[in-house]
């Protein structure tokens, strides 16, 4: 490498130029320089400090960096190192590394290159959020028992969070999707910084105090154990307790646990996750919709066939069907179908106009109230119309019944009258069909007898 340029203040009397003499070294080769100043300045040394903004990198690298009151320093641990460490640094935790100073030179910051990591307690903030949790959970403030139910469906649901958070942004993302027709009320309160637990604090009490949400989110985005501090203060956790309304917690991502979110009645790892928990899906409703008519009709389809095979099976049951019975059959499954048509068509109908329904409900931002009175209105109509077909199509097959039974032989019998069988079971209708010592069977309404006729007198009946 070129060494550093100096500039010659004098000038050779044959330069009639008079041009200084100078060298030009790039951006990298002077990063370079300085890495090599510092390797040989600064030895292997251990650093104690704590641990703040630790991220394990796709590739198996840590990142983090390593801090105390007066200044931090950003720290990079290679796989092939840290593999060997026996545990996982956490926030806030008190260690001591042994590293080297480097500069990483794409970029020209200063970092160290940490070959070994140690346990040096835990850190200060560490330490007072084990404290304070310990002390709650002897309270009692952890208790499930304690947990509240969140409504389903709530009325109105309250966001707080600071107004310039991202997850703000998600959080009504999520619900104008998944629920547009439930309001929110947005309660906004600076999220961390001095004086942010007591803001938070403050408006949880004057959200309980307005009842005019069913349940809270308390959210935002993630961050350093730092950022997320307002979350860990004892007056934070005071209010969700008396809360009189359900609190849901989403701060910071999946990994970040607060007192929060163990004081909170439900835990959501995000604030997109709690946005989603406290709203119905309305695409998942309209399906659910769609499967009850669906099940609705097949309902009603074999309800209609059980009556179809009891006609039939009352059918059988008659020796010697008439014509007229016959012609009685055909016209109850000709109504069976025609009810079954009829209510396919109605029910397809009513498909169709809820799916337009549906469709203008995607389109537009519906009025909630308006949308709830007219499906209970169609609900309404829809059960009334089914009760009235079910009662028709029942009366149809009642008086199918009643016909069967007038054209019973049986009922004849059972009214004291007897049928009289000729050796091959013809019935005798006329009395020149008799002759004497004929041997005729009796047949009865419960039974029959063999007997033998001994005299046959013909003009009896004009007597």
């Amino acid at each position: 490498m070129s060494e550093p340029f100096e500039t010659n203040g004098s000038s050779s009397s044959g330069d009639a130029g008079g041009s200084l003499a100078r060298e030009v070294i790039s951006v990298g080769e002077l990063n370079r320089a300085i890495g090599g100043v510092l390797q040989r300045s600064f030895p292997l040394a251990w650093i104690r400090g704590e641990i703040s903004n630790f991220t394990r990198a796709a590739s198996g690298h840590w990142y983090f960096s390593l801090k105390d009151k007066q200044a931090q320093i950003r720290c990079v641990m290679f796989r092939g190192r840290n593999q060997h460490v026996d545990f996982t640094p956490r926030e806030g935790e008190a260690v001591e590394v042994r590293a080297l100073v480097s500069l990483y030179e794409p970029r020209g910051e200063l970092q160290l290159s940490v070959e070994a990591v140690r346990r040096a307690g835990l850190g200060n903030l560490y330490e007072a959020f084990l404290r304070l949790k310990a002390k709650l959970e002897a309270e009692g403030l952890f208790d499930a028992s304690r947990k509240r139910p969140l409504p389903q469906p709530p009325r109105a649901i309250g966001v707080i969070t600071s107004l310039q958070a991202a997850a703000l942004r998600d959080v009504l993302t999520t619900l104008a999707r998944r629920a547009p027709h439930i309001p929110v009320v947005v309660y906004p309160v600076p999220v961390q910084g001095v004086g942010a637990a007591d803001r938070i604090a403050a408006m949880l009490d004057t959200a309980g105090r307005r009842g005019e949400v069913d349940v809270l989110l308390l959210c935002r985005g993630g961050g350093s154990i730092e950022d997320l501090w307002s979350f860990n203060e004892e007056a934070v956790a005071a209010a969700i307790c008396r809360s009189p309304i359900p609190v849901v917690c989403g701060v910071g991502h999946e990994t970040d646990i607060t007192i929060a979110d163990f004081v909170a009645d439900v835990r959501a790892p995000t604030p997109t996750a709690a946005a989603e928990l406290v709203s119905p899906d309305r695409a998942q409703k309209l399906r659910e919709l769609a499967g009850g008519w669906t099940a609705l009709a097949a309902a009603m389809r074999r309800g209609l066939e059980r009556r179809q095979q009891a006609t039939d099976w009352l059918a059988r049951r008659v020796r010697s069907p008439q014509a007229e019975l016959r012609a009685r059959r055909v016209r109850v499954d000709e109504c069976a179908r025609r009810l079954a048509d009829a209510m396919q068509r109605r029910l397809a109908s009513q498909q169709h106009r809820h799916g337009l329904q549906a469709m203008r409900l995607r389109a537009v931002r519906p009025d909630p109230a308006r949308l709830r009175s007219r499906l209970e209105q169609i609900g309404w109509r829809l059960r009334q119309r089914m009760q009235a077909e079910t009662r028709q199509a029942a009366a149809a097959v009642q008086q199918a019944q009643a016909a069967l039974e007038l054209l019973n032989p049986q009922r004849t019998l059972e009214r004291g009258y007897a049928v009289l069988l000729d050796p091959r079971g013809r019935a005798i209708r006329h009395p020149e069909a008799l002759r004497p010592r004929m041997r005729l069977e009796v047949r009865l309404a419960e039974g029959a007898a063999d007997v033998e006729l001994a005299q046959v007198q013909p003009k009896l009946l004009d007597q």
